[in-house]
């Protein structure tokens, strides 16, 4: 008597089998663990195409940017919005670019930052609430961090700010309930 081995093929796996046993294959790596490569974000673009007025600035205390120009006369209707859709990025130089440009231009913007508001809510809810603890410990939760930031346009964004926050993020309860 031969032994006879025939091997079938189903989703996934392979079932090897002779009279006497079988052997089961597992199923192929699912590539958790693989890097994907993700959409470039408009910020990518802009940067990669020289549209931003900034540069690297090396010195002992650090990496900052160096403004090409001065802050305080951006158009922050066509920038800010730029730089918050960058805080998707995680590879260097976008992701110091696009955090540190938002801190700069929060910080020297003044009544410019109030009307472009409802621009900053689209580039900002792309990670609202995904669920995934990136790194409580260092206060790096992109999602906890859109959310305060999202209730501090509530809170400061005028009498309609709510509205137009829920109007873009149907999801988004607000921060004022008692």
């Amino acid at each position: 008597m031969s032994k006879k081995n025939t091997e079938v093929k189903a989703e996934g796996f392979t079932v090897r089998s002779s009279l006497k046993n079988a052997v089961v294959v597992g199923p192929p790596a699912a590539g958790a663990f693989r890097e994907r490569p993700s959409k470039p974000t408009n910020f990518r673009k802009f940067y990669e195409h020289g549209a931003f007025p900034i540069a690297l600035d090396h010195d002992n205390k650090g990496n900052r940017i160096a403004w090409k120009v001065d802050i305080e006369t951006l158009d922050y209707y066509h920038y800010l919005p730029l730089f918050f859709d960058g805080l998707c990025e995680t590879a260097h130089p976008y992701e110091f670019f696009a955090r540190q440009g938002i801190h700069d231009m929060l910080d020297h913007g003044g009544s410019k930052i109030l009307p472009v508001i409802p621009q900053l809510i689209v580039p900002i809810k792309k990670n609202l609430g995904d669920g995934i603890d990136y790194s409580q410990r260092k206060r790096e939760n992109i999602g906890e961090l859109i959310e305060e930031t999202l209730q501090m346009f509530e809170l400061y964004g005028g009498e309609h700010a709510f509205f137009n926050i829920k109007y873009m993020i149907p999801t988004y309860e607000s921060c004022m309930k008692n």
